[in-house]
């Protein structure tokens, strides 16, 4: 972790976000076309921020190998995840056996393969086989569930045990599809509202292994609605590299979005009087997050720890 220009006054407070490489609270970026210009610039400002970077759909067929690679190697000397978007390995599976896929992604550089039925339909056993090939490969198998249309959408149950299955046969992450748009699909609503009941349901379902989601999320509201009911390493997904450091700043409570709902309950427990000024040195001051010896994890559901106040504690 590089030192961070906000170091000296914030670091307590942003002390409670993982650190890469990281077992839960990956940010996965979306890539429909960035350049490598733009790739060196984002990586030179948000490296830290970044675990998984999918090439979304099927946009990687469209570059020439030595662009697609170049992109491949830089984003691997940063310990970036990289893949491409699942629909490509559908259109693969149409076409030809998936060990040839699985065999030109990793001679390309891809670090991983994601894996799904969004647009296709695809039985129990071939999923399983196909998460193995991945594997086999030498691929870490990332694999997505939901469907992209939506009138054909699965329940929240079906989504959980999907996942689980998944985790079971060998897969090291779960994309919960969410789509670019973040509307109408999975666990959002046509306008893009957050399906509550859908949410606790999936995590209900998968208990700890909730660590290993990563949540398609596109849209602010989304993102805060997570991380203000599972904490700030909850997995995020389907982020735009110009929204990084927002997304960051979300999760760390500097953001209105997530800041308000701690400070408001500082003010209503008395913990905090805006009135007071800064204590004297060696006087007790407020911190915004958790004990950092036991912080929220992802699976965790605020909703359940009626009358505590998790977010904030006096040092």
């Amino acid at each position: 972790m590089p030192e961070l220009a906000w170091d000296p006054i914030i670091k307590s407070l942003i002390g409670d976000r993982t650190q890469k490489p990281r077992a839960a609270g990956v940010t996965m970026v979306i890539d429909t076309g960035v350049g490598l210009g733009l790739l060196r610039d984002t990586l030179e400002l948000a490296a830290h921020c970044i675990d998984h970077w999918k090439f979304g759909f099927g946009t990687s067929v469209f570059l020439t190998k030595q662009a697609l690679q170049q992109k491949l190697a830089l984003l691997e000397e940063h310990d970036i995840l990289t893949f491409p978007g699942g629909t490509l390995l559908e259109v693969a599976l149409v076409e030809r056996h998936c060990r040839d896929y699985m065999k030109h992604a990793k001679t390309l550089g891809f670090g991983a393969v994601e894996i799904s039925d969004g647009t296709i339909p695809m039985p129990a056993f071939r999923r399983k086989n196909i998460i193995h090939c991945a594997l086999d490969a030498g691929l870490v198998p990332i694999t997505e569930v939901g469907k992209k249309d939506p009138r054909q959408q699965p329940t929240a149950a079906e989504i959980a045990e999907q996942a689980l299955e998944d985790l079971e046969h060998g897969a090291r992450w779960v994309v919960v599809e969410g789509r670019e748009s973040g509307r109408a699909v999975g666990i959002y609503g046509e306008h893009g509202q957050v399906i509550d009941e859908a949410v606790t349901t999936i995590c209900q379902t998968l208990g700890t292994a909730a660590d290993r989601l990563v949540w398609e999320a596109p849209l602010k509201d989304q993102q805060a609605y997570l991380i203000r009911r599972y904490g700030t390493n909850v997995g995020l997904g389907n982020i735009h590299p110009d929204q990084l450091l927002a997304v960051e700043a979300l999760r760390c409570r500097l953001r209105f979005d997530t800041l308000h709902t701690v400070t408001d309950e500082l003010v209503r427990s008395g913990a905090w009087d805006p009135k007071v000024v800064e204590p004297k040195p060696g006087e007790a001051t407020i911190s915004l997050i958790a004990d950092k010896t036991n912080p929220p994890k992802a699976g965790w559901d605020a909703s359940a720890r009626k009358g505590e106040n998790t977010d904030v504690f006096i040092k």
